[in-house]
C-alpha cells in the first residue's frame, strides 16, 4: 500500500537526504576539530590537539567554542543519522507488515 501512494520514494529519498548529510556533518566536525585556531599571534592548536606547554589565558576562550562548534556539528551528524536509521526500519517494517 505505501508503494501505491508514493509514500515508499519519499522516505528512501528522505533518508539519503539524512544520511549524506548526517555523514557530512559528522565529517565536518571532525575537520573543525582539526583546524588550528590562534589569539593573536600565539597558536593555541585545535581542539584535539592543544598547544603544549603553556598557553595564554586568551587561548581557553577560543579553543572553548571551537570544542562547542565542533560538538554541535558531531551532535547533529550523529542524530541525523539515527533518525534515517529509524525511518528506515520503520519503513521496512510497514513494507512487510
Amino acid at each position: 500500500m505505501p508503494a501505491e501512494t508514493g509514500v515508499g520514494p519519499n522516505v528512501t529519498t528522505l533518508n539519503k537526504i539524512l544520511g549524506i548529510a548526517g555523514v557530512a556533518l559528522l565529517l565536518g566536525g571532525l575537520a573543525l576539530g582539526f583546524r588550528s585556531v590562534s589569539a593573536g599571534a600565539v597558536d593555541c592548536g585545535s581542539v584535539f590537539a592543544p598547544a603544549g606547554g603553556i598557553t595564554p589565558m586568551a587561548c581557553d576562550g577560543k579553543l572553548d567554542s571551537s570544542a562547542t562548534l565542533v560538538t554541535a556539528f558531531v551532535v547533529a551528524g550523529v542524530l541525523s543519522l539515527a533518525v534515517a536509521i529509524a525511518l528506515k526500519v520503520l519503513h521496512d517494517r510497514r513494507v512487510d507488515a
